[in-house]
Parts: C-alpha cells; sequence; structure tokens
C-alpha cells in the first residue's frame, strides 16, 4: 500500500488515511468496547473534551491521560513521533508562541520532553490504532478499526 510504513519485528504497519493510523499488520479488529482506549490529552482542553464526550456517547470505555500530571515517556514520544512525525507538534499553541526561536529549533522530542502540552491533541489510542486530532471523521475512523 502507497503511504505504509512497516515498523520491523513489532507486527504494526502505520497507514496513511484520512487520519493517520496504526493497524495491526495480523488484521486482528474488535469493537471498541472490547479493548483499552487511552485519550491523551489536558484536562483543559476543549477539543480533548468533545472527544472524551464523544467517544463516551459511542460506548467506548476511555481513560483519560493528562500530559501536565503525567507527560509522555520516551518510548511513547518515540512511538507517537515515529507515527506522526512534526504533525505531533501543535505550532498553533500557547506553549509554541511563547517559546523563542532557539527552543522552537530542538528537536521535537526534546521539545514534547520540555513542554508536554505542545504535542497536538488529543492523541487516541484504541488498541492498535493512533490517531491524532480530534473530529467526526476520527470518531468514524475510530469505530471503523473496531468494526
Amino acid at each position: 500500500m502507497a503511504g505504509s510504513l512497516r515498523l520491523d519485528g513489532t507486527g504494526w504497519t502505520a497507514l496513511a488515511g484520512r487520519g493517520l493510523k496504526i493497524g495491526y499488520a495480523r488484521g486482528r479488529t474488535t469493537d471498541l468496547g472490547a479493548f483499552l482506549m487511552i485519550l491523551y490529552g489536558i484536562a483543559t482542553c476543549d477539543t480533548c473534551r468533545k472527544a472524551r464526550r464523544a467517544l463516551a456517547e459511542a460506548g467506548a470505555e476511555v481513560t483519560f491521560r493528562d500530559l501536565r500530571a503525567e507527560p509522555l515517556t520516551p518510548d511513547e514520544r518515540a512511538e507517537f513521533l515515529a507515527a506522526f512525525g512534526d504533525r505531533l507538534i501543535n505550532r498553533s499553541s500557547t506553549t509554541w508562541r511563547g517559546l523563542s526561536e532557539t527552543e522552537r529549533a530542538a528537536a521535537p522530542d526534546a521539545l514534547l520532553a520540555a513542554h508536554p502540552t505542545l504535542m497536538k491533541r488529543p492523541v487516541v489510542r484504541a488498541g492498535a490504532t493512533l490517531t491524532l486530532g480530534w473530529s467526526a471523521a476520527t470518531l468514524d475512523d475510530l469505530m471503523a478499526a473496531g468494526a
């Protein structure tokens, strides 16, 4: 498939589509309620609140991970950056606007380590699927991934 990236030895494949997703290469599927769903964001983010509400209304069981209270681990940052690249950095955020040009020039991993709220939100992990951002299409993608 054009736009695919296979991460060797893990059984995961990154798929480019309406929203970048990571799908399980063995093709296993399940419904939204059958696996743990984690929404990574911040409690004060309106988009994160909309996503949590929409997922709950769709019947998904969602664990919320507040990045201010519990920043991403180095492994999580590496995984998310491998999946989303520079799109993971929210360059329209208040935090970004407050950075100096020198700070902005840092590598994305270093930026996220120093400023966890620079991550574009939300990132939703639904089983083997990762999505970035939120829209009605994101909910559709998550529902389709679980079908």
